[in-house]
């Protein structure tokens, strides 16, 4: 007896394709609020003159199917047939173990005839050659459009430069920002102009700075629930912040942790791996060494640090950062700085009550959510957002942004409640190689220009404020210095 039919792989396709008979999408599965990758998704799928086929990647909860359905009910909206929209959920136990052409066969035999369709397909990295299907749709059906989305961006993105150069394009969908997490929950009345960004700080007048943060005040109090829960959008939304934290780390860690990641790897000790993360969550925001993360994991050799530091990359749970030469210094030190992915994660795996009253551990966490936002905001920049740590005194920078023939932003986390800036630190000495040099602080009154012995100007922010006119540059289009 076959394990799939025909018959049950269309039962699982209308299950998932209601609107083939109500025309609608659930509005429980689209939701009202709309993050900025779903913007970003319409636009590239709507290119007239540069085809392409999506690819929507991020980890577990972040709400990539929800920009899927978002996008269905905006072709439904746009007079786009019913039958001619496919949600494929390659995460479902029968369509998983299908081969593509069958589903896709089964789809068109019985639903829609013509090759016009919209392909969605969730979870793409479990269907097997997923890429060379992929190149097959784009090279032998022109009018269908595809998009997918994957939780193992490096899985999706080899597939790309090996079967989709030229095909598809690959949008990252980071945790939630704290601008879109304010969004989110309705605190969206702040009256700024457009053209506000954090670096155009600088050329204000203390005046217009106290404007700014007076109007942001009513953003300040949510910043710490943001950083304990705030990432991950139904979570957001919660009204119990425990339960919140537990599901964090049932759905978006054990899952990834204990399914995903040994399925797409074959990883047989589970354990080994979670050791590692565990690790790595106590370490945030340092710089690590292979050797050392074998050496206080006893028993775990080196290449399976290697692989599983890897594997957690892939699977968005992390952010590796690499130094970065400035003003042609050498680095002192190969080892990459290594970030969780959202504050709350590590917030949510550590549960230690005592993490918010405790200022070094605050440290860590406000500097992993800088860290995402300035490595998302500026993904799709051809620019590496990386850290420096180098000449005699080993001085560091925590994250540098580094422009193609374009001076350097440099950003130092001081998240406490005295943040002093010494003449001699790394960002006051080398400030007049950048482009704009932002000391982030903790309290709301400390904020302002800094002015080092050699005139440079650094902009001392807080850093509730900077990650927010961060999210708002982005809504707004900004894409860097000006």
């Amino acid at each position: 007896m076959a394990i799939t039919t025909k018959e049950g792989i269309l039962k699982v396709l209308s299950a998932f394709n209601p609107w083939w008979k109500t025309g609608s999408v659930n509005a429980g599965f689209s939701k009202e609020y709309k993050r900025f990758a779903y913007h970003e998704a319409v636009k590239r799928i709507e290119q007239k003159d540069i085809r392409r086929n999506i690819i929507l990647t991020g980890t577990r909860r972040v709400g990539k199917t929800t920009i899927q359905y978002q996008m269905i009910e905006t072709l439904l909206q746009r007079g786009i047939p019913a039958q001619r929209i496919v949600f494929i959920s390659m995460d479902h136990p029968i369509l998983k173990l299908s081969g593509l052409n069958e589903i896709l066969d089964c789809y068109h035999e019985n639903i829609y005839a013509k090759q016009d369709a919209y392909y969605f397909f969730d979870e793409i990295q479990y269907a097997a050659d997923w890429d060379k299907w992929l190149k097959t749709i784009y090279d032998l059906q022109p009018e269908t459009k595809v998009i997918a989305t994957g939780s193992a961006s490096p899985v999706l993105l080899k597939g790309s430069s090996e079967s989709g150069a030229g095909r598809w394009s690959v949008i990252q969908v980071p945790t939630l920002s704290f601008y879109e997490y304010c969004s989110l929950l309705g605190i969206n009345d702040i009256e700024l102009d457009a053209s506000v960004r954090p670096t155009g700080l600088i050329q204000m007048t203390q005046q217009e700075r106290t404007g700014i943060m007076m109007k942001l005040s009513a953003v300040q109090n949510h910043f710490i629930r943001y950083l304990q829960v705030g990432g991950f959008p139904e979570l957001a939304l919660s009204s119990n912040d425990l339960m919140a934290q537990q599901i964090m780390r049932e759905d978006v860690v054990d899952k990834v942790l204990k399914r995903d990641l040994p399925s797409l790897y074959n990883i047989r000790n589970t354990t080994e791996l979670e050791r590692i993360f565990l690790y790595l969550c106590n370490v945030s925001s340092n710089i690590v060494s292979i050797e050392a993360i074998a050496k206080e994991l006893n028993g775990v050799s080196r290449p399976t640090v290697e692989n599983y530091i890897r594997y957690l990359e892939s699977a968005n749970l992390i952010y590796l950062s690499y130094p970065i030469e400035m003003g042609g210094r050498k680095v002192l030190k190969s080892s990459p700085k290594i970030y969780i992915a959202d504050a709350a994660i590590r917030n949510a795996v550590l549960m230690d009550d005592d993490i918010l009253t405790e200022p070094e551990e605050m440290g860590k966490m406000v500097e992993t959510a800088v860290y995402k936002h300035v490595a998302a905001f500026y993904y799709q920049m051809a620019a590496r957002v990386g850290y420096y740590r180098g000449g005699k005194k080993s001085k560091e920078i925590d994250i540098v942004v580094d422009y193609p023939n374009i001076k350097n932003i440099l950003v130092e986390v001081k998240y406490r409640e005295q943040a002093p800036i010494n003449d001699d630190d790394a960002i006051c000495e080398l400030g007049a190689e950048a482009g704009a040099a932002i000391v982030v602080t903790k309290r709301f009154d400390d904020y302002g220009i800094h002015t080092t012995p050699s005139r440079n100007k650094l902009l001392r922010i807080p850093a509730f404020a900077f990650l927010y006119l961060l999210g708002h540059a982005e809504k707004n289009g900004y894409k860097g210095v000006e």
